[in-house]
């Protein structure tokens, strides 16, 4: 979620968060004493219509965002930052308020996914080879680029406005309705996305979830699955240290506390330390633990294995995507259950014919491995569908490309060390390959900008072996302009803060490559906001929003920028100079990295269907 200056649900004091007009009547509406389930009854009368309040998509996303600073979440997570257990008994007790008991997400046949990187690309991976075997399939993920209802899709695709709608309104109300009961409270903004996910695959009647965990696992509100079929742990390292844990070692004891007794889970190659602790806790929970081989170890019928996500860092969340879908099939199938009819698909019935004669290698039976043991997995031809479903994955934000005319934006997610290691070299890769062909100079500029407790500073000193001609930073707004959506608000941050980690990593870049700073001049973010830029630009620049930052960088040479009908935002009054390069080059190669929040703005504005 990015803060955003001027959206109808932003209050005119961005430190104070105030509901929408639409919002305001909606509780009204319950201060009447009029209960949810009457007031959305009633919609669907003609008669009535007219005098309630219209609950379209945008009032949902406002009403959720209340959810980010209301009072009683504040009050959780100051009661549960010392017990954290309680975090999880305090989510079961939402999750039975909004109508819906632990053990019902059972029948949801759960891929449950943690990891520091890679954890979500993995995730795309299974469903999609999943998705190739005909099953309907529920994927939850965090955070949203675009728009919410990216965080909960149905067989690959964001569930609709309509639906998100719909079902929104169902558990708020609910929620709403029994809050009184218990001390007014009422889930934050995570927690309440996940219970929503849960209604809506059991409502959509999905035959698979794949869930990616938040934070951490032991203390996820994602953990009170109590049955998963199989576990998957991705990449470590060190990351959201306040909660997790200053060491790789107290991170991979969080990450572990997804295991379930007797529920087989599957890691990649971890550093000795974080894979001991994998190791004992499959041991003191008591389930197998496989380490998952090469992905070059994997013997397809025909050439080598293509992923449709770039990177080689991709590899290792593929293997682990081939163990976690293989483990599943074989549940199904040991469970007497069909694989599948869908699209002339196979299916097995055979509850009462030995497995392995029918089965196909891919899906027999893998040797039985100890509980509290680690083994390493053992590779397997997949089959077909797993072959297609890698080589199709998408997975937008996370080493993607987009080409806009002479412009080429290379967009990932990366926010710790060892992501943008791997970013550093994605990109070193991709963008070499097309200055090649450039058929002249090329101009490299890096767009960027973290959030939360992120060091900046140790990230730039990895990006800056990219040579960049240009670095540029702005906040995670998308852009100044009263057409701002509410699913990219963050009542949590204010102004403030964020344009001062901005000024910062403009120092920081130009302590890296030793160019001196100087005071300088003032321009104004449009509504009266300060913000202070060098007078001398040196080969950094801080622009107060992602609009203003990529219209500078494109120059009026991208085609998708150059439609949209968004007032170009106010630039640094002395930025022209530095703008001629741009202009003149042959090509133009954007890097935009740092913060997913920050991919997620620009993806806005790049790729306009993202928020049709």
């Amino acid at each position: 979620m990015r803060p955003n200056l001027a959206c109808s649900c932003v209050p005119s004091n961005p430190r104070m968060a105030r509901p929408s007009r639409v919002l305001e009547r909606v509780l009204a509406a319950l201060l009447s004493r009029r209960s949810w389930a009457t007031l959305t009854a009633a919609s669907t009368s003609s008669t009535k219509t007219a005098r309630l309040p219209r609950m379209e998509y945008q009032d949902a996303v406002c009403a959720l965002n209340t959810l980010q600073t209301n009072a009683s979440a504040l009050e959780q997570v100051r009661r549960e930052r010392g017990h954290p257990q309680l975090q999880l008994q305090a989510m079961r007790g939402f999750l039975k308020r909004s109508g819906l008991e632990v053990e019902e997400l059972d029948s949801l046949n759960i891929i449950h996914v943690t990891g520091t990187k890679g954890k979500g690309s993995t995730c795309a991976f299974t469903e999609r080879i999943l998705r190739n075997y005909g099953f309907r399939t529920g994927f939850y993920s965090s955070p949203h680029l675009v728009q919410v209802r990216e965080r909960i899709r149905i067989n690959g695709q964001p569930i609709s406005k309509e639906l998100f709608t719909k079902y929104f309104w169902q558990v708020y109300g609910k929620l709403d309705e029994t809050k009184d009961g218990h001390g007014g409270s009422m889930p934050a903004y995570f927690r309440f996305l996940t219970i929503l996910a849960f209604h809506v695959f059991l409502q959509e009647k999905v035959d698979l979830a794949v869930i990616e965990v938040g934070i951490g696992g032991a203390y996820d509100c994602t953990n009170i699955i109590r049955k998963p079929w199989v576990c998957g742990v991705s990449s470590l390292g060190i990351d959201h240290t306040s909660i997790l844990g200053d060491t790789i070692e107290k991170i991979a004891w969080q990450k572990g506390g997804i295991f379930k007794p007797g529920v087989p889970a599957f890691t990649v190659t971890q550093p000795d330390g974080p894979m001991a602790v994998l190791q004992d806790r499959a041991m003191e929970i008591g389930c197998s633990l496989s380490m998952c081989p090469d992905l070059e170890e994997y013997q397809p019928e025909v050439g080598p294995l293509r992923l449709g996500l770039a990177g080689r860092h991709q590899r290792s969340n593929a293997s682990l995507a081939l163990q976690l879908s293989r483990c599943w099939l074989q549940h199904r199938c040991q469970s007497g259950l069909c694989l599948s009819v869908r699209r002339g698909h196979f299916r097995l019935h055979g509850l009462l014919l030995k497995m392995t004669c029918i089965l196909p290698g891919h899906l027999q039976p893998s040797p039985p491995v100890e509980n509290g043991s680690i083994s390493q997995a053992s590779s397997f031809q997949p089959s077909t569908f797993m072959v297609k479903g890698l080589e199709d994955t998408e997975w937008p934000g996370r080493t993607q490309t987009l080409q806009h005319g002479p412009l080429t934006y290379f967009l990932d997610g990366a926010h710790t060390t060892r992501s943008i290691l791997a970013c550093v070299d994605w990109f070193r890769e991709a963008a070499a390959q097309q200055e090649r062909a450039a058929g002249g100079p090329v101009v490299r500029v890096l767009l960027f900008n973290t959030s939360g407790e992120r060091d900046s500073g140790a990230l730039l000193k990895i990006l800056a072996s990219c040579h960049f001609d240009l670095a540029v930073f702005c906040p995670n707004i998308t852009e100044a302009a009263a057409s701002s959506s509410a699913d990219q608000q963050n009542f949590n941050v204010t102004l403030e803060g964020i344009l001062t980690r901005c000024l910062d990593n403009q120092r920081s870049w130009r302590s890296l490559i030793r160019q001196d700073t100087r005071p300088g001049t003032e321009f104004l973010i449009p509504g009266g906001l300060p913000l202070v830029v060098e007078r001398k630009m040196a080969s950094a620049l801080v622009f107060p929003c992602i609009l203003s930052a990529l219209r500078w960088i494109a120059q009026g040479r991208d085609p998708v920028l150059v439609s949209s009908s968004q007032p170009t935002s106010m630039a640094p009054a002395n930025a022209a100079e530095k703008a001629e390069p741009m202009r003149e080059a042959a090509a133009v190669h954007v890097l935009i990295t740092g913060s997913l929040h920050l991919v997620g703005g620009a993806l806005k504005h790049l790729d306009p269907s993202s928020s049709a």
